[in-house]
């Protein structure tokens, strides 16, 4: 087994519905106040660490190789290296991931890592043929030519490309990833009593955890659209209720559907930063990290069936590891939508999910007593970017107010992935 990573902190923004608090901020820059203030606290100096990686869907137009903006705007001196990934939803995690194969390689043995989303900013694009319009008015040498051109022009060439809708549809399935939901729905027979239940508790629990001050410690104040203060997620549905969310209707597959807006996570903003370094760092300067990150898996499946995700991948973590899922105290499956989460729980504990698709046992049985005891993406918001790192993150902090050792962080990946890391406490 190869050297553990350390994870000596991490911080996050909280979590803003799309088109709200943090519409105004861009990618680079709410990642950047992260970063700063991460390394403010921790308080190792700038040019110890090796680079930056950070994971992001949507990068701005503005801010190509986004990371290395964020990281000048951070603070770090031009001599730090920097670069973005993206690996849809485990964006976050993969640029973990990315920094564990760099210390594991001897490359370097300090990293500013995490993942940021503005789905605010997420552009609308031109149409095709407006576009190709415009380069010939462009090219036009003489106002005739510009006017003859323009001759061309017709008015459905002004309906917009959706920017966000087109990065929500995978191009290989054709399907929006709603209707991948849909399908495991009916695949798992999970009804939209179960999806309700589900997303009800996912509030209940984020609620509660709010109430109780849990997640101070992780969440960074950000001043917002109107120069207030945010402080907490905004996409918690105080006091919600089971006959709120039967009113709303099926958002994808109108007719015959069952995943809605309300079991469904949210588009948001947000962004999550951690450092780490090598086990054998971490010791050498005396410091006590959160954690460590034991081992991780990426794992490839039929991309209309993305959100089994989370049991393709931990099948290989566990073939990997030789650990089994009773090992876990705690685990954080990211909340796509309820009915996927709700399929994973199932295929987890399937003797002929797991014999025709492994040819193994079931993984075994998904204690929800320990999964996503704090609420999930369902309340509290899915920028996808930050998703994978916000979850490792929740998983630690959560180890270590509990005094438990072991958690498995998963999630699906939009085009049929899934990740899942192993974290250990301090």
């Amino acid at each position: 087994m190869s050297e553990r990573i350390a994870i000596i902190d991490g911080l996050r923004s909280p979590v803003a519905k799309a088109y709200g608090k943090l519409k105004h901020i861009q990618a680079d820059t709410l990642g950047s106040i992260i970063a700063k203030e991460l390394i403010l606290q921790i308080g190792i100096d700038y040019k110890q660490y090796n680079e930056v990686i950070i994971g992001n869907v949507a990068q701005p137009t503005n801010a190509a190789n986004m990371a290395r903006v964020l990281a000048s705007r951070a603070g770090f001196p031009i001599s730090t290296p920097a670069y973005t990934v993206h690996r849809n939803c485990a964006s976050g995690m993969q640029a973990i991931s990315s920094a564990m194969a760099s210390i594991r390689s001897n490359e370097g043995q300090l990293y500013l890592v995490g993942g940021v989303e503005s789905m605010s900013n997420i552009p609308i694009l031109y149409s095709d043929n407006l576009r190709d319009l415009m380069i010939s008015v462009n090219n036009s040498k003489t106002l005739l030519q510009k006017l003859t051109v323009l001759k061309n022009f017709r008015p459905n060439f002004l309906k917009p490309v959706i920017g966000l809708v087109s990065g929500l549809t995978d191009p290989i399935s054709g399907q929006i990833m709603g209707l991948t939901a849909e399908i495991l729905a009916n695949e798992f027979k999970i009804t939209r009593y179960e999806q309700d239940e589900y997303a009800l508790l996912s509030h209940k629990r984020a609620q509660a955890a709010i109430e109780k001050g849990l997640l101070k410690d992780e969440i960074y104040p950000i001043v917002t659209s109107n120069e207030s203060i945010m402080y907490d997620d905004d996409g918690i549905r105080y006091n919600q209720n089971m006959k709120a969310l039967e009113k709303l209707h099926p958002f994808f597959d109108k007719q015959n559907g069952t995943v809605t807006a309300g079991n469904s996570s949210q588009i948001s903003d947000g962004a999550c930063m951690l450092a780490v370094c090598s086990e054998t760092y971490a010791k050498s300067i005396g410091i006590k990290p959160l954690g460590y990150i034991k081992e991780f898996a990426y794992a490839g499946l039929e991309a209309h069936r993305m959100g089994l995700g989370p049991i393709y991948a931990t099948k290989k973590l566990f073939d990997k590891t030789g650990m089994s899922l009773k090992e876990f105290d705690l685990i954080e499956m990211n909340e796509a939508f309820a009915a996927q989460v709700l399929a994973n729980i199932k295929a987890f504990n399937s003797k002929e999910f797991c014999k025709k698709t492994f040819n193994s046992e079931p993984l075994g049985e998904i204690n929800q007593n320990i999964l996503n005891v704090n609420g999930g993406a369902i309340a509290l918001g899915h920028p996808v970017g930050m998703s994978g790192a916000r979850i490792v993150l929740a998983a630690l902090k959560e180890l270590k107010r509990r005094k438990k050792q072991t958690a498995l962080a998963t999630l699906c990946v939009g085009g049929g992935q899934g990740a899942s890391f192993v974290l250990e406490a301090n």
